[in-house]
């Protein structure tokens, strides 16, 4: 068996690497195509051998086309006195994304049509795009353009939209079998930490966790990707890889506060999802849990019926659910090292489950053995906690007919993956079971 969870490990030190990482690339202003995304990129192959695709505009990808390249320099409106009183450089979620160059002097009756805010949330900066048809705006605080009395503005964007091409990463670590593990993220969103950043720390932290094992069971597949039409990219140039992928998180959400929340694949009860929610309900107790729907982030991609992949998004606050959401709110202060840590350990013991859930048979089945001879109390644990281990022992021994895989144990037994897992490793080396038959 392989222990892809190390309880021992310090999730502390690691939850404040992930936030480090996040401060540094909070102020880059990322979209679906552009130098942020490839800025962002090469400050994740510092930390593990990503490869880095380049997919030119105007390549045909199922039913949608690669868009033009999108990159921003500077944008601001000034007042008379030639104050910028919107600027880019103080925030770059100020710029509606995918803003078209504009250079131009208006009224402010003609510039408002082209200001976004958010009038319940007046202090806070909303996050808004244009990918699909081209437009120009601004975002700013109500605070903000309440303030707005002069009568003309200088308007500048400093933008390019032009043939380029959608630049997404991807890292593959081989295991012993060709099937895969697929862990996606979305790289296109400028300065929000929850919904982007925090699922891409995440990731890198589990791929350096897999880069450390030895054996593993299943392939790991990390994609880097700009949401929808990344996840669209792929699949339309990957239909052969996909069709290895047998089990899928979307990791997205993951540095707030929020409860942990579970979001289904498609099929609903495929390994990914049971095995998802054993380790929330055995590890977390209470949890929300989601049926899937056909929108939200790239599962409804994974998920479409032509692929029909065992994808599931497991996160903590939900898409579209927390005030934060899209707004200049879910920023550093929103996240914390601490949920960043709690949220790699839930995606580590998940991942735990799926390489360790295997079906094992009892050599001596007919009652129960006699597991004081064979020294299997001294193996399982100080004597406050005999009474728990040696259960786990009983329910492995009696499930364990090669029908019952480690998870089923565990789910019918109550008891946590781990304490099973740890079982039938103490039952494995004194010869009471062995491996099942692959079926």
């Amino acid at each position: 068996m392989i222990d892809l969870f190390n309880p021992q490990s310090d999730w502390t030190q690691t939850g404040e690497e992930m936030y480090q990482l996040i401060s540094e690339l909070y102020p880059i202003c990322r979209s679906i195509t552009g130098d942020g995304v490839r800025q962002t990129l090469a400050a994740y192959k510092r930390l593990i051998p990503l490869e880095v695709h380049e997919v030119p505009s105007g390549t045909a990808i199922f039913d949608w086309t690669v868009p033009k390249e999108w990159n921003i320099r500077d944008a601001y409106i000034a007042d008379l006195r030639g104050e910028r009183v919107v600027d880019f450089r103080k925030s770059n979620l100020h710029v509606l994304n995918y803003s078209t160059p504009v250079r131009a002097r208006m009224a402010l009756k003609d510039l408002r049509p082209h200001l976004f805010t958010l009038p319940d949330k007046p202090e806070w900066i909303p996050y808004r795009t244009s990918y699909y048809k081209e437009n120009w705006g601004f975002c700013l605080s109500q605070n903000h353009l309440d303030a707005m009395q002069d009568e003309e503005y200088e308007v500048v964007i400093d933008s390019s939209l032009e043939p380029g091409s959608l630049t997404y990463g991807e890292y593959f670590v081989q295991g012993e079998t060709d099937d895969e593990v697929l862990i996606s993220c979305h790289v296109c969103h400028p300065s929000l930490c929850n919904d982007n950043l925090s699922g891409n720390a995440v990731a890198i932290w589990l791929a350096r966790a897999l880069q450390q094992q030895q054996n593993l069971r299943y392939s790991y597949r990390f994609l880097f990707i700009p949401g929808t039409i990344g996840s669209i990219t792929w699949l339309s140039r990957n239909e052969a890889a996909a069709s290895r992928i047998r089990h899928g998180l979307v990791v997205v959400c993951v540095g707030d506060g929020g409860r942990f929340s579970y979001k289904t694949s498609r099929r609903g009860d495929a390994l990914i999802d049971r095995a998802v929610k054993h380790v929330l309900k055995s590890e977390q107790g209470e949890y929300n849990l989601i049926d899937f729907y056909p929108y939200g982030y790239d599962e409804r991609q994974y998920c479409s019926p032509g692929f029909n992949l065992a994808v599931g998004s497991l996160s903590r606050s939900t898409h579209g659910t927390f005030p934060e959401y899209h707004t200049s709110a879910d920023n550093l202060s929103f996240i914390s090292p601490r949920n960043l840590s709690e949220s790699l350990e839930v995606y580590t013991k998940v991942l735990d489950v799926l390489e360790n859930d295997r079906g094992y048979v009892n050599q001596n089945p007919k009652c129960e053995p006699q597991l004081g001879k064979r020294g299997l109390y001294s193996n399982v644990g100080a004597a406050t906690h005999r009474a728990f281990n040696e259960m786990a022992l009983l329910w492995v021994l009696n499930l364990s007919d090669g029908a019952h895989g480690l998870l089923d144990i565990a789910e019918r037994s109550g008891m946590t993956f781990e304490a099973i897992k740890r079982a039938a490793e103490a039952l494995l080396k004194c010869g009471l079971l062995k491996a099942a038959d692959p079926s």
